[in-house]
């Protein structure tokens, strides 16, 4: 596999990560776009899916929806103005956890890791819904947590393709990337 050489190449491109371009044009469009538009998110969402398949299960579903249900309410909470302090950190550590839980194949319990997911989500929510456009609310939050879901399911796809050590090295790799995004 060439996963050290992605592994490197991510850590490299640490100013893409924070970066949210394409927030104008149609609000489903740019809905369907922001999330895929910042390496922070990407690395999240694929790690929550990675997390679904390596704990099965109920997981399978509730860790991916948990986080759009929490991402929707976030994104309502950033559009209207609300703050929420320690976005960005969350959403950086949401990167460095995952992945060190999905690396390290730890089990925790459903019930530990839906509120941590629900945290996350909404952290990233509230990036969506506080960047997004000042119109289209409804289509826009459709967008991003179409395109969402699809990471999650990525996420999911690759855990069960992958053999363990391949899921593990995913799983560094993103918690890597995430540490040099915080020390960008």
């Amino acid at each position: 596999m060439r996963i050290l050489p992605l592994a490197l190449m991510i850590l490299m491109v640490p100013t893409l990560a924070l970066a949210h371009p394409g927030h104008e044009g149609p609000s489903f469009l740019t809905g369907l776009g922001h999330p895929l538009g910042g390496l922070d998110h990407v690395l999240a969402m694929l790690a929550v899916g990675l997390m679904a398949a390596q704990a099965g299960g109920r997981a399978l579903w509730a860790l991916p929806v948990t986080f759009v249900g929490a991402m929707l309410a976030g994104g309502v909470f950033g559009f209207a103005g609300v703050t929420l302090s320690a976005v960005e950190p969350l959403i950086l550590a949401s990167i460095i956890m995952l992945g060190a839980l999905v690396a390290l194949a730890t089990r925790p319990k459903l019930a530990t890791l839906v509120p941590m997911v629900a945290v996350f989500g909404l952290a990233h929510g509230w990036a969506h819904g506080a960047e997004g456009p000042a119109q289209g609310l409804a289509l826009y939050a459709a967008g991003f947590a179409l395109a969402t879901a699809g990471l999650h399911l990525a996420g999911i796809g690759l855990g069960r393709a992958l053999n363990h050590l391949a899921i593990r090295t995913l799983g560094g790799g993103a918690a890597l990337a995430g540490l040099a995004l915080a020390f960008a």
